[in-house]
C-alpha cells in the first residue's frame, strides 16, 4: 500500500508547481526537498538586521509573459501584490570602467547584418552561430555574447539558439516586469504554505527503486516512503543519479549532461556612502564576475543592495567582495551585510532537444516525470510551463480552475534544488 499516491522530490519552482498542480488536481502528493526552504534558485536573501532589506540572490525578474506562473499566482491571491520594476539601464563592465551599453555596438556591421534574421532559422545552430549571423560577428563578441552570458551566468556560446527569446503572449491586465512587497521569494513561500500542501523540507532522497507496481524513495535521515507515482524536480545529474535503477534508459538519455556552478554574492549598502549611478545591472566583459544585478528597480529610502554571479570555484569569498566593491566605487568596510549563495544552473548545448527528446520517449507511457529548469529554457515561466505538460502526462488534463492559461513568454531564474 502506498503512503502517497504521488511523490515530488525537488522544491523549487519546478517542484513547487508539480505539488501545486497535484494539490489542485486532488492527487495526494508529498514534496521532499533537500534544503530547509522552498524555492531552489529563486532566493530572496533578507537582511534583518537592516530592517528586513532584501536583494534577489537568483531569478530577478518576472514578466507579464509568465502565463502559467500567473495562473498559480492568481490562484494565490498574489497579483494583487505585484509591484511595478522601476526602469533603469544596464552599464558594461569593461577595462575597470563602468561605460554604456552603445559604446560596445559596431553599427555598420549590425546594419548589413541584421536582414539576415528574415532568413536564418534558429534549429539546430548554437548561440554564437544564430546571433553571430544576425548581429555580426563583432557586436557578438562584444556585446550581445557578454549580455547573453550575463543572462544565464555561464558562457552561453554553446546554448541552443532555439532555447532563448521565445516569443510568448504577454497579458495586458499584469504589470510589465514586476516583483513583491518581499522579493520573488514570495512566491514559493505562498505555493508551499496553502491549505492541505504537504512538504517536508531538509530531507535528502538518495534511492528510487521499484516496489511492486510503484516506487520505493528512501532518504538520508533513514525514511523510506512509497508511492504511485514520482514526478523528479532536480538537475539533471541528480535525476539521472536516482533513475539509475527504476528508468535506465532515460537515465542514459541523460548522462553527461552539463551544470554550471554558480557563486553569487549578495551585498547592501547604506545608500549614503555609493556615489555609482542606480542601474538596473553590470554586463561584465572583461571583469572577474559574470554579471551583477541591483535592487535599484525597488528603490529603498536608505540602503542599496546588488547581487554579483562569479564562475563557480574561481575566487575566494574575500576577493569576491574585492571584485564587486572595485565595480561600484565602493569600499569593502562600505559593507553592511553580505551573503554568499552557491547556485548551480544547466549548461545547455546544441544537441539538447536531442537528449530531451530522447528523455521523453522513455519516460512515456510510465509512471516518472521529470521537470526542471533545464528542458525548454532557464526562465521561471520555462520551469512552469515544462511541470505542466509532465503533470498532465501523469494525471490528465487540468480542470479550467487549475488550468493557469493567463497567457503563456524570460529572465535567469528558476531551478529545482534536492541537493
Amino acid at each position: 500500500m502506498a503512503d502517497h499516491t504521488h511523490l515530488v522530490i525537488g522544491g523549487g519552482i519546478s517542484g513547487l508547481s508539480a505539488a501545486h498542480y497535484a494539490l489542485q488536481a486532488g492527487v495526494d502528493t508529498l514534496l521532499l526537498e533537500a534544503s530547509d526552504r522552498p524555492g531552489g534558485c529563486i532566493h530572496s536573501s533578507h537582511f534583518q538586521a537592516l530592517d528586513d532589506f532584501w536583494v534577489e540572490a537568483g531569478g530577478h525578474t518576472c514578466f507579464n509573459s509568465y502565463g502559467h506562473l500567473l495562473g498559480i499566482m492568481e490562484q494565490l491571491d498574489l497579483l494583487k501584490l505585484t509591484l511595478a520594476k522601476e526602469k533603469r539601464s544596464y552599464k558594461l563592465w569593461r577595462k575597470g570602467e563602468r561605460r554604456g551599453i552603445l559604446s560596445a555596438l559596431h553599427p555598420f556591421e549590425l546594419l548589413i547584418s541584421l536582414p539576415s534574421l528574415f532568413r536564418i532559422e534558429k534549429a539546430g545552430k548554437t548561440v554564437s552561430e544564430y546571433y553571430g549571423q544576425v548581429m555580426g560577428r563583432k557586436n557578438y563578441r562584444d556585446l550581445l555574447g557578454p549580455a547573453l552570458r550575463s543572462v544565464v551566468c555561464q558562457e552561453a556560446d554553446d546554448f541552443p539558439a532555439e532555447a532563448m527569446f521565445r516569443k510568448k503572449p504577454r497579458r495586458k491586465d499584469v504589470l510589465r516586469a514586476f516583483t513583491l512587497p518581499g522579493g520573488l521569494a514570495d512566491i514559493p513561500r505562498a505555493i508551499a504554505a496553502q491549505p492541505g500542501f504537504n512538504a517536508q523540507f531538509g530531507t535528502q532522497v538518495t534511492r528510487i527503486s521499484a516496489q511492486g507496481e510503484g516506487f520505493e524513495v528512501d532518504c538520508q535521515d533513514g525514511t523510506r516512503h512509497h508511492c504511485e507515482r514520482l514526478t523528479l524536480a532536480v538537475p539533471p545529474d541528480t535525476a539521472r543519479a536516482l533513475l539509475g535503477e527504476v528508468a535506465p534508459a532515460a537515465a542514459s538519455a541523460i548522462q553527461d549532461m552539463g551544470i554550471a556552478h554558480i557563486d553569487t554574492l549578495v551585498l547592501a549598502f547604506e545608500r549614503s556612502s555609493l556615489s555609482v549611478e542606480e542601474i538596473a545591472g553590470l554586463i561584465s566583459i572583461d571583469g572577474g564576475f559574470l554579471s551583477a544585478v541591483s535592487r535599484d528597480f525597488l528603490p529603498d529610502e536608505r540602503y542599496r543592495g546588488f547581487a554579483f554571479h562569479f564562475p563557480g570555484d574561481t575566487l575566494s569569498e574575500a576577493e569576491r567582495e574585492q571584485v564587486a566593491c572595485q565595480a561600484l566605487d565602493a569600499r569593502v568596510a562600505d559593507i553592511r551585510a553580505k551573503a554568499h549563495v552557491r547556485n548551480q544552473l544547466p549548461a545547455l548545448r546544441a544537441d539538447h532537444m536531442t537528449r530531451i527528446q530522447a528523455l521523453d520517449t522513455a519516460l512515456a507511457g510510465g509512471s516518472i516525470a521529470v521537470t526542471g529548469n533545464w528542458f525548454l529554457g532557464v526562465s521561471i515561466e520555462d520551469c512552469v510551463t515544462r511541470t505542466r505538460s509532465e503533470h498532465e502526462r501523469l494525471f490528465g488534463a487540468l480542470g479550467d480552475n487549475a488550468s493557469g492559461d493567463g497567457a503563456p513568454g524570460d529572465a535567469l531564474g528558476g531551478g529545482a534544488s534536492n541537493r
